[in-house]
């Protein structure tokens, strides 16, 4: 008969995996790489004493074990979808691991503040829309476009991002969401070069296809095959090189249309 004491310790435990695993899914939903999910998980239970844990990290899972009771194991798997990047997530859940450590929080104020973390807010609409023409502009600029191509670029991503934000994440699934970023981009950009505005095609595009590049993806997917992590590395990579695919293909078919439909040569 299982006596108070070991009912309370397996409560414990089962707290402590429970909120480790809390902890990794806010890193991994928000592009942390899995050396530093496992990390962070590793490190709460090892503060509270959970001696026997065992963690297996994916680009969009979790497998997590451990008690000390041979007869009473915790166990549990979560899925987590693959989103975006919030990186002020991963900071936040990263500074709280090591306040963990240094005797800041009892288990329940840890999981309190995971919560507080879960809450924090995004950028706004308008703030992501300006990131987006403003980053642009920008990288037009620095890959050697015009003052002329970067106003272009930047009204290219303004509107780019208004669509991703409005109909492509909401309505589209991620293919054709930018299959359409990618043709959208090129139409602007055409339109723009045929008014007059902007000097250099090749410059306005590359500048505007920017905010649809998953830069953060594709450094975790190599980060990660470097730290052995091959599975979850290779996910990332190939989720990262179908966008390019996708972007890509998305400009070549509206460059089609538009010699074919307009007759137009592009410079």
């Amino acid at each position: 008969m299982e006596s108070g004491e070991d009912r309370a310790a397996r409560s414990k435990e089962a707290t402590v995996l429970e909120t480790a695993m809390e902890a990794g899914h806010i890193l991994l939903e928000n592009g942390a790489e899995i050396f530093r999910v496992e990390e962070t998980m590793d490190r709460i239970c090892n503060y509270f004493g959970v001696p026997e844990r065992n963690f297996f990290v994916l680009s969009n899972g979790i497998f997590t074990t451990g008690g000390s009771m041979p007869d009473r194991r915790y166990a549990r798997v979560r899925h987590i979808p693959v989103k975006g990047t919030q990186l002020n997530k991963v900071v936040a859940v990263n500074q709280l691991s090591r306040e963990v450590e240094e005797g800041r929080y009892t288990i329940e104020e840890v999981w309190a503040r995971l919560e507080e973390i879960r809450r924090m807010p995004g950028k706004t609409v308008r703030m992501q829309i300006l990131a987006s023409g403003v980053g642009s502009a920008c990288f037009c600029y620095l890959f050697g476009g015009s003052l002329a191509d970067s106003g272009a670029a930047f009204a290219a991503g303004l509107v780019l991002y208004a669509f991703v934000l409005k109909v492509s994440g909401p309505h589209l699934s991620k293919i054709m969401g930018n299959l359409c970023g990618g043709a959208l981009v090129t139409f602007l950009c055409i339109l723009c070069y045929r008014l007059g505005f902007g000097d250099n095609m090749n410059h306005m595009i590359i500048g505007s296809i920017i905010p649809l590049v998953p830069g953060v993806p594709f450094t975790n997917g190599i980060r990660d095959i470097a730290d052995g992590d091959y599975i979850s590395g290779a996910v990332r990579l190939l989720d990262a090189m179908l966008v390019f695919l996708c972007v890509a293909i998305g400009v070549g078919v509206m460059f089609m249309i538009y010699q074919r439909v307009v007759g137009g040569v592009l410079l």
